[in-house]
């Protein structure tokens, strides 16, 4: 596990470009213990020295008091849209409280600081693996790599994937060009620069040769005003990314062989956080899945993903999956479980850094620590959250548990969430996308009775089977008529309505299944009797 950054190095690596220091001091060298998102309405829970968030705050008082009351959590920074006006009350609030004040460049985003803080942090990473070292770097810190291959190369540099999407970058990009800063901005190579380097054959050019290419700024591209060197990062014949640096000349022989070994050694830092990812996701699966089942083990699991002596809520999430009849795609609804379960981590990770998530079976479950005011609300508040941010491109629905205090109440919340679930998923929880079993109680029962019945092999009896056999023999619909009469709790003008007949013709129906099941529709056992079979069974 790679080791937690400081404030100081945090503000080395995003400095100038993204992050600037207001007040305080960065140098304390404490690791940064999580990153947090403040919401007001929420009670301040957060992981030590933790780097805050401040989303939406404007007013200076708001910020002194936010500034003051993380003192007294032992939070590291606060991070506040910028710019700032200078103000003695936010540099006296620093100063009493210990908490650093950051500004956010203005046209930078709060997801995608959120996402690089995550991936400088290491936050994810479980297991009480000690460090280890590639080129004498920390295995896996591409910032680290970023700011030694800019140095070897005199120039800032970006390490990018095969997409484009920037992995890390060093520190000096002011040197660089507007259209670098939009990039890093962006955490992307903008879409219209992509293609004008795609249609000049840059882009070619830089996945195919095995030496730096220089890339002359484009007449086109108004904002590419200093020179670029590019070399393709691989494994044997995959190619992993590349790494643009933004230079005023060609590189130098020696530089141009340094910058060409420098590839190798971000090669193999990405292949490391390849298989780091996966081992930690195998091991976070199994602690998450030792913990829900609350048995012996399930303490020590919880210390290890550091989710010990906080109360928790069970999230139970599903895809809900739309399979062509014929048309084999149980990989595609995998990678969707599992493109659910890595969002999912990330959203829940900047509402509380220690939460954890895992994909186990077909369903993606959460661990979300929560406060002590209105946990449930809190917790079922994020998951819709959630699942409004993920829209139509993830579609899911989520089962909410209680809360559990202890490890051995997880068992049962984790039950409670599932029961939740499955009456989504089944089309019985009405609009719903998201429920605490609370809300979907009675047709959670009606599940439960439908399981046992099925188990005995039980079917419909009585007026129930009797009426169905009628139906079946004279192509008529006795059943419906009953069912729509429950349901309008037998007013026969809605009932007709509602199967679009007349009521006269419905009074005649409705006669016809008394005589012939042999209900009296005056007695209330009899209906319930027949309502609940007719519910039970799905007719």
């Amino acid at each position: 596990m790679q080791p937690r950054a400081s404030l100081g190095r945090i503000l080395d690596d995003l400095g100038a470009t993204l992050l600037d220091l207001v007040h305080g001091d960065s140098h304390t060298g404490a690791p940064i213990g999580g990153v947090s998102i403040h919401d007001p309405l929420d009670e301040l829970v957060l992981p030590p020295h933790a780097l805050v968030l401040g989303v939406g705050l404007r007013e200076v008082h708001e910020i002194a008091d936010l500034l003051r009351a993380l003192g007294t959590h032992g939070a590291a920074g606060l991070v506040v849209r910028g710019p700032l006006a200078d103000s003695d009350t936010l540099r006296s609030a620093s100063q009493e409280s210990g908490v650093a004040l950051l500004a956010l460049t203005r046209g930078a985003s709060w997801a995608q600081l959120a996402a690089l803080l995550r991936s400088m942090l290491g936050q994810g990473d479980v297991g009480d693996a000690g460090p280890e070292t590639l080129g004498g770097m920390p295995s896996g810190d591409l910032f680290a790599v970023a700011n030694a291959v800019a140095a070897l190369v005199d120039a800032p540099v970006t390490i990018e994937d095969p997409d484009s999407r920037v992995l890390a970058f060093s520190g000096r990009q002011e040197e660089a060009d507007e259209s670098r800063v939009e990039t890093i901005l962006g955490r992307q190579v903008p879409e219209r620069y992509a293609r004008l380097l795609a249609e000049s054959g840059v882009i070619h050019d830089v996945h195919h040769s095995e030496q730096p290419v220089f890339v002359a700024p484009l007449p086109s591209m108004a904002t590419f005003l200093v020179p670029r060197v590019a070399v393709a990062v691989r494994a044997g014949d995959e190619f992993l990314g590349s790494i643009w640096a933004a230079v005023r000349k060609p590189l130098s022989p020696d530089r141009s062989r340094a910058f060409s070994d420098a590839a190798k050694l971000v090669a193999l830092h990405l292949l490391r956080l390849r298989a780091g990812a996966d081992v930690a996701r195998r091991l976070r699966t199994d602690l998450v899945s030792t913990a829900l089942e609350g048995g012996s083990g399930a303490r020590e699991a919880l210390a290890r993903l550091g989710l010990t002596e906080q109360p928790l809520v069970v999230l139970a999430l599903a895809p809900t999956e739309r399979i062509t009849p014929g048309v084999d795609d149980r990989s595609g609804v995998a990678a969707q479980r599992q493109r659910l379960g890595d969002a999912l981590a990330m959203h829940l990770g900047t509402v509380h850094p220690a939460s954890a998530v895992a994909l186990l079976g077909d369903v993606t479950y959460g661990l979300l620590p929560v406060g002590r005011d209105a946990p449930e609300k809190q917790a079922a508040r994020v998951t819709a959250g959630f699942l409004d941010r993920i829209g139509t491109r993830l579609p899911a629905m989520a089962g909410v548990s209680p809360v559990a205090n202890t490890p051995t109440d997880l068992p049962a919340a984790r039950t409670s969430a599932d029961r939740a679930l499955r009456v989504l998923c089944v089309g019985r929880g009405g609009s719903r996308r998201v429920a605490h079993l609370a809300d979907v109680y009675t047709e959670a029962l009606l599940l439960d009775m439908a399981d046992a019945i099925a188990a005995r092999g039980d079917a419909p009896s009585g007026v129930v089977a009797r009426l169905i056999a009628y139906d079946a023999e004279h192509q008529s619909s006795l059943v419906e008529t009953l069912s729509a009469w429950l349901d309008a709790f037998g007013d026969v003008v809605a009932a007709a309505a509602a199967l679009h007949v007349h009521p006269n013709t419905f009074r005649y129906r409705l006669r016809r299944l008394a005589e012939l099941g042999g209900l009296d529709l005056t007695d209330p056992h009899a209906r319930f009797g027949v309502m609940l079979q007719l519910r039970v069974f799905g007719l």
